[in-house]
């Protein structure tokens, strides 16, 4: 089964450098093609590729669509069975493609797949943002095996085995492309960050497995492009988890609970607004602020249908919980 290997680059020239050559050397011998999507940048990125990595192939976008645009207008033009969209401030082991697509091939019933995700500066411990897949928690925040609030873990092994999860990292993900096409992509209105949660979450109400596979493994940076302290972020962040609730919670716990998830949620938005109002932070409050009016332009309400027949792994009869209930056999 072929596989594309696409990074979504954007002003990361110095990244596409370090770890680009590391990243050809893992495909080789595999039936894998590396594309380089760039968004418009303006560092010399394209030049570089080109000039350096010739059969690296590249996809020119006119401007940046964000992480959900620029994805979902590349892939477009990419002919694989499977996609692996992949950050380029990423480290890979030399065997973490091979592990992924020997994983898709022998579980047909997973659509979605991702490595462990290990710190760059400091590899013995999970990364922030990825670490080894993640849940939701009862308020529809979102976090990780490995990681809980700012709290993360050292890795000792103790998420090496297989399992379903709600969902993988964005930093690095497998998805078949005919799931991909089938759930139309990104939503793009999200821009950039929790579209890979939405993904995920969208291909379990389709019917198929999303699973973390820590034999697979990568070193990732993490804020490449938007710091963590950036307000712009943390907009997107409060903006983008309310669209993912709206998506998928009236087909995974029914509408009733759904919308009593959503207003406690807004609620506590509304309470972390005020507290950064009273620690000085107006910026953030602003960015919180503005992330409720956006979402109110962007929502589409929340989709009419019945609640989904099958199970939700990283969601308990019906409403979401707090830790993992999904199935360890696999």
């Amino acid at each position: 089964m072929k596989t594309a290997v696409v990074i979504l680059n954007w002003n990361t020239r110095d990244y596409l450098e370090r770890f680009l050559p590391g990243l050809i050397e893992s495909c080789r011998g595999l039936d894998a093609e590396v594309v380089v999507a760039d968004s418009a940048s303006e560092d010399g990125s394209l030049q570089f590729v080109h000039t350096r990595f010739p059969l690296v192939r590249i996809i020119q976008l006119e401007q940046n669509f964000g992480f959900t645009g620029g994805y979902n207008r590349a892939l477009k033009e990419i002919d694989a069975d499977n996609y692996v969209l992949i950050n380029s401030d990423v480290e890979v082991a030399p065997d973490w493609l091979k592990v992924l697509d020997a994983w898709m091939n022998s579980h047909p019933e997973c659509g979605i797949c991702g490595p462990k995700i290990l710190s760059f500066s400091n590899r013995s411990a999970f990364e922030y943002a990825g670490a080894a897949g993640g849940w939701l928690d009862c308020f529809g925040f979102p976090y990780c095996r490995g990681r809980i609030m700012h709290k993360v873990e050292q890795d000792k092994g103790q998420y090496d085995k297989p399992e379903n999860v709600l969902w993988v990292s964005g930093a690095c993900l497998m998805i078949r492309a005919e799931l991909w096409r089938r759930l139309g992509g990104f939503d793009d209105r999200f821009f950039a960050h929790m579209e890979e949660i939405d993904l995920c979450w969208r291909a379990q109400l389709a019917g198929y497995k999303v699973c973390n596979v820590p034999q697979s493994c990568i070193y990732h940076i993490g804020g490449g492009t938007l710091s963590n302290e950036s307000p712009f972020k943390l907009k997107l962040n409060y903006r983008n988890n309310l669209l993912l609730l709206e998506n998928n919670l009236t087909q995974s716990i029914g509408p009733v609970r759904a919308r009593i998830v959503f207003g406690i949620r807004k609620c506590l938005d509304c309470c972390a607004g005020f507290v950064y109002t009273l620690n000085g932070k107006k910026e953030y409050a602003r960015s919180v602020k503005e992330a409720h009016k956006e979402f109110k332009e962007l929502r589409h309400g929340f989709p009419k249908g019945k609640r989904t027949s099958g199970k939700i792994d990283g969601l308990n009869k019906g409403f979401i919980f707090v830790k993992s209930l999904v199935n360890r056999d696999i």
